[in-house]
């Protein structure tokens, strides 16, 4: 064989062995087994050998041994350790929940009864705490008082008049029988002294009117209460026609709530009845149900419940309060709220099951009492039931059960490329 040929075998041996074992490589980085597996497996390499009989020795590479295949670490492996709880009963309220405005029991309109006067002192603001009869604000009355000084005088001047006619008209009847005076003359005297008198009385009537006009002079508290409202005639120097109002009075300082209920709630409600209220910014107060509307709004189905409220810090008239009717008591299965998921709307609970794994139950939920929620239907009374951390786990995951009810559930680690995850449980 010539030179030329001998060097022409030996570069396609050499490039042959070359391209065998970078088919090699590929399969192996492509398959690569879970730790634990033989380096190269035996099908990958019995293809490429038979690819290339002749190269192969030529280049230095062996076949690899086939190992037989194993199965996988992670296939019984829980998806996290958790500890369960079952249902426990427990005695729960059943409420009315209720939203309303916080209003005053009842205002009063205080305004001016006098006409044309001058206002001449305003003596409380709004907030103010007043008695029944005390004074609010004072007219000037200089010229009524004048007035009536002059009305007392005509009165006094009708006496005189009353009394002369009075006296005429007693001569008059004891001389009636002597002949010495007319029948004429005894009627004149008598009507005389009817006339003065109802004079007399006139006057007096017009004293007695000037005298309530007089009153009219001061605005005073019909009741007892606290000031609401401050009209903008009540400033000092104005002068206010009658019947403008000059303030609003919240009689005896008491206020109400009126809850807006539904109409379908309605009948387990009943004067009396106590309800705990709840006023945003403020602590919460224990009212008493007064009486409920007879009528229920056409547009909202909800009829208007009127409660009673204690005297409180926190509350204010116009502010808006949650409250709750308590209607009774009842014993009821209950769970964490921890253990209860939402999703979609529903509520979900997980259920260990013998082989522990997890089973994914819809349930509904009622009361709440503190941490806690009732469960009405969907869970059987001896469930097993996974009490946090149910976020983490789907349907059909296996999972370790703690022997301690507060233990936290661990989420498995993100498993790294080539290397062996740790074991979770047995």
């Amino acid at each position: 064989m010539s030179l030329l040929n001998r060097k022409t075998v030996r570069i396609t041996l050499v490039l042959g062995a070359s391209v065998a074992a970078g088919l090699l490589l590929a399969s192996w980085l492509l398959d690569r087994p879970a730790p634990g597996r033989s380096a190269l497996p035996s099908a990958a390499a019995t293809a490429v050998a038979a690819s290339a009989p002749a190269s192969a020795p030529a280049a230095g590479v062996a076949p690899a041994a086939a190992t037989p295949g194993a199965a996988p670490a992670a296939a019984g492996k829980p998806a996290l350790t958790v500890a369960v709880v079952s249902p426990q009963r427990e005695v729960l309220s059943s409420v009315i929940a209720a939203n309303g405005s916080i209003q005053a029991w009842e205002e009063a309109s205080i305004g001016a009864e006098g006409s044309g006067w001058r206002l001449a002192d305003v003596r409380v603001q709004v907030g103010d705490a007043v008695r029944r009869g005390q004074v609010l604000a004072r007219f000037d009355t200089r010229v009524a008082e004048a007035d009536l000084a002059q009305l007392r005088a005509a009165v006094a001047e009708a006496e005189a008049a009353a009394a002369e006619a009075a006296a005429n008209a007693k001569r008059a009847r004891d001389l009636q029988g002597s002949g010495a005076l007319s029948a004429q003359q005894v009627t004149q005297y008598l009507t005389a002294e009817r006339t003065a008198q109802a004079r007399l009385e006139a006057q007096r009537a017009a004293v007695r009117a000037q005298d309530l006009r007089l009153a009219q002079g001061q605005v005073l508290a019909p009741d007892d209460g606290v000031i609401s409202a401050r009209g903008a005639a009540a400033t000092v120097g104005a002068v206010v026609p009658p019947g403008q109002e000059l303030f609003r009075l919240i009689r005896q300082a008491r206020l109400e709530w009126r809850a807006e209920v539904a109409a379908a709630e309605l009948g387990a409600l009943q004067p009396g009845q106590s309800v705990r209220v709840q006023p945003v910014g403020g602590e919460p107060v224990t009212g008493k149900v007064r009486r409920i509307a007879p009528t229920v709004d056409a547009t909202t189905r909800n009829g208007l419940v009127y409660v009673d409220l204690p005297a409180a810090p926190g509350l204010r008239a116009g502010g808006f309060a949650r409250g709750e009717f308590e209607t009774g008591r009842s014993e009821a299965p209950t769970l964490p709220q921890t253990a209860v998921l939402l999703r979609e709307g529903f509520s979900w609970v997980f259920v260990v099951g013998p082989d522990n794994r997890v089973r994914q139950a819809k349930v509904t939920t009622g009361r709440r009492t503190g941490d806690r929620i009732e469960i009405k239907t969907g869970l059987p009374a001896d469930a097993r039931v996974v009490l946090s951390g149910a976020g983490f786990l789907a349907d059909g995951d296996l999972v370790r059960v703690s022997a301690s009810p507060s233990a936290t559930p661990v989420a498995p680690a993100t498993p790294v490329p080539g290397v062996a995850a740790p074991r979770q449980g047995g």
